[in-house]
């Protein structure tokens, strides 16, 4: 192996590099960890944490709750209040990330900085087992992901050198672990969690993080070597190439974009968990089910069409060309404004009958959106691990994570329209926000591709060898 990459010749885990196996899986568990207690935090807050006498016992809520009326003004409903918090601590999740990039590249490299987030999260998840300390597991949580999560799909783009097309497989590949883990986590963390006491799902989620810190500690000998850190001028470190510039650019402008694209994708912690508990029909043998299972629902479908779509495009390329990152980016986001017009449809014909949603739109609306989900968060991914200049590549995967930050501050003040707006017109709301993404991304695929292409970022980085 390479000072920057793992051995070319390396193909035991599926044709890849052995250590991306030990990347997905930790990524699996970690991801167990993270969605068994975010499947859970909505349905926690609404139905129990916000409510008395639990919420007086809080250390620091009355603070805190008005800072949140004071940028959020949810006003006195539970269910807003609870959106808002959802949508600040998920945001922030993919804020610090940026610091997480900045610590492993300059301070302590990007293993020691996933050790140190893994240890973060899982004192977090300990800590959601008691209602006094929940705003400290949030911040355990939020400092926590931002060390790990950035840093380990940078690990992820260094196992692969330029020009290697297996990269964006890779990330696919990655994904398929992210997903595996949040099938498990709602039959796990989320039954727990509704059906025993919320405080047994949140423990079994910090167990997750442990297995997922033993595991990543197990595979670090395959993993390349981390890059040497910035401290003073002692090493020679890779420098901005002309056209760089221009790269970073559009790849900072594209941010927003992303946003409006994932709001679909990632409302579904949020809103629609509240909406489906009270509005549609998850009866089954005269008994209901529990409402976090439709996240199990949505993570078999995606794995099923991440698999899918790898397949796919290969088969595919064989007799014609394939879309680059962003023209898959094209078609995840349409594909997205047809899986949320089917909640709008479920909603309005609700609406007018005065029943329950059918089942069968959720299960339509998932098929659809993890059609989208595969051709687009792990193909942005991948063309920002790809087009991300040597000379910042980890504060690049940090910024990326901005899109899911200013994303998820949009969910959570979406969500606080949810009980003032039929459920219909919210639906259609978030179909028009896509909708906008998927033209804006047509627009840059017509006129501004090139700059991020594989030649534009080869040459520079021609030039900085």
């Amino acid at each position: 192996m390479t000072s920057t990459t793992a051995d070319r010749g390396d193909t035991a885990f599926l044709g890849h590099p052995k250590a991306l196996g030990y990347l997905a899986f930790t990524e699996a568990w970690e991801r167990f960890s993270y969605y068994g207690m975010q499947s859970l935090l909505v349905l926690y807050m609404t139905k129990t944490l916000l409510l008395t006498p639990h919420v007086e016992q809080i250390a620091g809520f009355e603070t805190f709750e008005r800072i949140i009326q004071a940028v959020y003004q949810p006003g006195a409903s539970t269910q807003a209040i609870a959106s808002a918090i959802f949508g600040l601590y998920t945001s922030l999740v993919y804020l610090t990330p940026i610091l997480g990039g900045i610590l492993a590249d300059q301070l302590l490299g990007k293993t020691r900085t996933i050790v140190l987030g893994g240890l973060l999260m899982a004192t977090g998840h300990f800590l959601m087992a008691f209602d006094a300390s929940f705003l400290l597991a949030l911040l355990c949580l939020v400092l926590g992901t931002g060390c790990f999560k950035g840093n380990i799909a940078g690990q992820v783009g260094a196992l692969y050198g330029e020009g290697d097309l297996r990269r964006a497989d890779a990330f696919q590949i990655f994904y398929l672990g992210i997903n595996a883990g949040v099938i498990a986590a709602p039959l796990i963390a989320g039954t727990l969690g509704e059906t025993v006491g919320w405080h047994y799902g949140f423990g079994v989620a910090g167990v997750g993080m442990l297995v997922a810190l033993v595991i990543y500690l197990a595979g670090r000998r395959h993993l390349p070597p981390d890059p040497p850190l910035r401290r003073g001028h002692k090493t020679a470190r890779p420098k901005l190439q002309p056209g760089e510039g221009r790269t970073i650019l559009l790849l900072i402008l594209l941010l927003p974009v992303l946003s409006a694209s994932v709001l679909c994708n990632q409302q579904i912690f949020n809103a629609y968990l509240v909406w489906a508990d009270r509005s549609v029909d998850l009866t089954f043998g005269g008994e209901k089910v529990p409402t976090t299972w439709l996240i199990t629902l949505d993570s078999v479908a995606s794995v099923s069409f991440l698999a899918g779509m790898v397949v796919f495009w290969r088969l595919w390329a064989k007799r014609f060309k394939e879309p680059d990152e962003i023209g898959k980016l094209t078609i995840g986001a349409f594909v997205s404004v047809t899986g949320v017009l089917c909640l709008a449809a479920g909603a309005m014909i609700a609406e007018r009958t005065g029943t329950q949603v059918s089942i069968w739109w959720c299960v339509l609306f998932h098929l659809l959106n993890s059609i989208a989900f595969a051709n687009m968060l792990p193909v942005s991914l991948a063309l920002y691990a790809r087009a991300a200049p040597a000379a910042v590549g980890g504060t690049i995967i940090g910024i990326y994570y901005l899109h899911l930050f200013a994303g998820n501050q949009t969910v959570g003040i979406l969500g606080t329209l949810l009980e003032k707006m039929p459920a219909s017109q919210f639906w259609l709301l978030h179909a028009a926000i896509a909708m906008g993404a998927g033209v804006v991304f047509l627009i840059v695929g017509r006129f501004f591709a090139k700059w991020l292409s594989h030649e534009n970022t080869s040459e520079a980085r021609g030039q900085a060898v």
